[in-house]
């Protein structure tokens, strides 16, 4: 599903990543690990095609994302890959499912296929009721899972999340963290989890730990 190869990235004088190369199996779900400032950031913002390398490749699928333009990776990105955050990124003035729908509407998916679809995984995830609350209504686990919803409207290949259980407590975060293995059993979609959170991590099918721009473990 991703193959690395050789990534270098520096900002300024500062060498972030080191020749980083890795390779994540389709369905897999893999932990990113490590200090701060090792790198596991920048190394998933580059897999989403949200920042590039200096050097090196990266092919999603099969997709060599490294040679994409700028119209091609807003494209790839908005259709192929979801991304959940720490924070959650949702738009204050708009309800649970219409933050849901936007990067349907971005991908111009039919108004009300992108409702229905939007209803059906806010469902899914037990927001039924709570689908024309805005975010300020929400509790820090129901933003989280419209974030969920959000990442998976357009059934992307590929799942990022950047310390998704950042904010939420720890129930919260166990919920969350069994979730990202039913929604793979069910979706059938490769996560990419950069995380501090080590039963997360003793979860995921493998561990990549980092430091200092450089892989020192790939287990299992």
């Amino acid at each position: 599903m991703i193959k690395v190869e050789n990534l270098q990235k520096k900002y300024d004088h500062l060498e972030v990543l080191k020749g980083i190369s890795l390779e994540i199996k389709e369905r897999e779900i893999v932990s990113i690990i490590g200090k701060s400032g090792a790198g596991k950031s920048t190394l998933l913002h580059i897999m989403g095609t949200l920042d590039q390398a200096d050097s090196g490749s990266v092919y999603i699928d099969g997709n060599p994302i490294h040679k994409m333009n700028d119209n091609q990776l807003a494209s790839f990105r908005n259709e192929k890959i979801g991304f959940i955050f720490q924070f959650h990124h949702l738009l204050p003035e708009f309800t649970a499912l219409e933050n849901v729908c936007i990067p349907a509407f971005i991908k111009k998916t039919k108004t009300s296929t992108a409702i229905e679809k939007a209803k059906e995984l806010l469902d899914y995830l037990g927001l039924k009721e709570r689908m024309e609350h805005k975010p300020t209504q929400l509790s820090g686990g129901e933003q989280q899972r419209v974030a969920v919803a959000r990442a998976l409207i357009n059934n992307p290949l590929l799942v990022l999340a950047d310390e998704p259980s950042g904010n939420l407590d720890s129930q919260t975060s166990e919920e969350l963290h069994h979730l990202f293995f039913k929604l793979r059993n069910d979706f059938h979609q490769t996560f990419v989890i950069v995380t501090h959170n080590q039963e997360l991590a003793q979860m995921s099918d493998r561990n990549i730990k980092m430091s200092d721009g450089h892989i020192i473990e790939n287990e299992k």
